[in-house]
């Protein structure tokens, strides 16, 4: 199996970022956007340098019409050398269908697999327990037949509007669930924007310590303004993989509210600036930073979350455009 590891060592950037609008942002959006517009905006993110780009969802349409158009997305779009496009799978029939999609010489060549860190939230967000979610779970990665990159994500991973305090130990016997099956990337998420850098910081921790052959990757949500915070602590405390939307946009289907409809990714814009003023090298053009954000902002007909967009990129660090390999 193909791991994250080796991206870091194909160029000089220190952190590697998933870019999240075109699913976890879209999903969130009420208003359907065409599907040519979804293949421009990720050549796009390719383009200024993302090597990791959640590209869709293999959903029931019924459920979350915005992806009906998953495939046909997924056939336009070119796809380039060394550039994972993540596409999120519910159920054993959502990798059939990246299965039928991969026959024909297109598709995703990364899927997600979610489970939550309680039984709440997973019956409202997955209408399944989290004992069926696991079994859910194993099924989807027999039918995947070792064909794609496996990314496994706990949710509620550092604390539950539903039930509260999530115990690490638990959180950490989901990871090792995974490492069982053979998922090696594993994803901590601050579903709904609890965490604080005290428990990002000892949550990764424990995390690597426990099971230092994991791959750990951040997915964080701004619900309370934390999200930039946070992923320091998280950089701090080793983890080098971020996901990240443009505009901040996302966070939940547009049925399920969470924070009382209040909540988004971390903003692509303002985590890029803020980890190359620190010389964090994020591998990211700066210089399309405000462009591709200003595109956003006009795709979805409003002012998104993005604070660089609004005050401009940080004067002290140098805007230079970075060599991909």
């Amino acid at each position: 199996m193909t791991t994250l590891r080796p991206a870091l060592a194909a160029d000089t950037r220190d952190v590697v970022l998933c870019e999240c609008f075109a699913r976890d942002g879209l999903q969130h959006e009420p208003g359907m956007m065409a599907t040519q517009n979804k293949v421009s905006l990720i050549e796009r993110f390719v383009d200024m340098g993302f090597v990791r780009v959640e590209a869709t969802s293999y959903s029931n349409p019924k459920v979350i019409p915005q992806f009906s158009d998953a495939s046909d997305l997924l056939k336009q779009l070119p796809r380039q050398p060394g550039v994972f496009y993540k596409a999120t799978c519910a159920n054993v029939r959502a990798v059939e269908r990246a299965m039928a999609d991969d026959v024909h010489g297109y598709g995703a060549n990364e899927i997600s697999l979610l489970v939550s860190a309680t039984d709440t939230h997973s019956l409202k967000n997955l209408v399944r327990t989290r004992d069926e979610q696991w079994l859910n779970i194993a099924n989807m990665v027999t039918a995947a037949q070792n064909k794609f990159r496996l990314i496994g994500t706990i949710s509620m991973a550092f604390g539950c509007p539903f039930e509260g305090a999530v115990n690490p130990a638990s959180v950490m016997a989901d990871a090792e669930k995974f490492l069982r099956i053979g998922v090696r990337h594993i994803t901590l998420a601050d579903t709904t924007g609890t965490a604080t850098p005290k428990s990002t910081s000892a949550l990764f921790k424990q995390l690597q310590r426990a099971f230092p052959e994991a791959c750990a990757i951040a997915h964080f949500h701004d619900t309370r303004g934390t999200g930039l915070v946070n992923y320091m602590a998280g950089f701090e405390a080793g983890v080098r993989y971020f996901d990240c939307a443009f505009g901040g946009v996302g966070g939940h289907p547009v049925k399920v509210k969470y924070g009382q409809g209040h909540t988004g990714n971390v903003c692509t814009e303002d985590l890029v600036d803020f980890f190359e003023s620190m010389g964090v090298k994020t591998g990211i053009d700066r210089a399309q930073l405000l462009d591709v954000g200003q595109h956003c902002e006009d795709l979805l007909a409003r002012e998104l979350s993005s604070r660089v967009l609004r005050s401009g990129l940080n004067p002290l660090c140098p805007v230079t455009s970075p060599a991909h390999s």
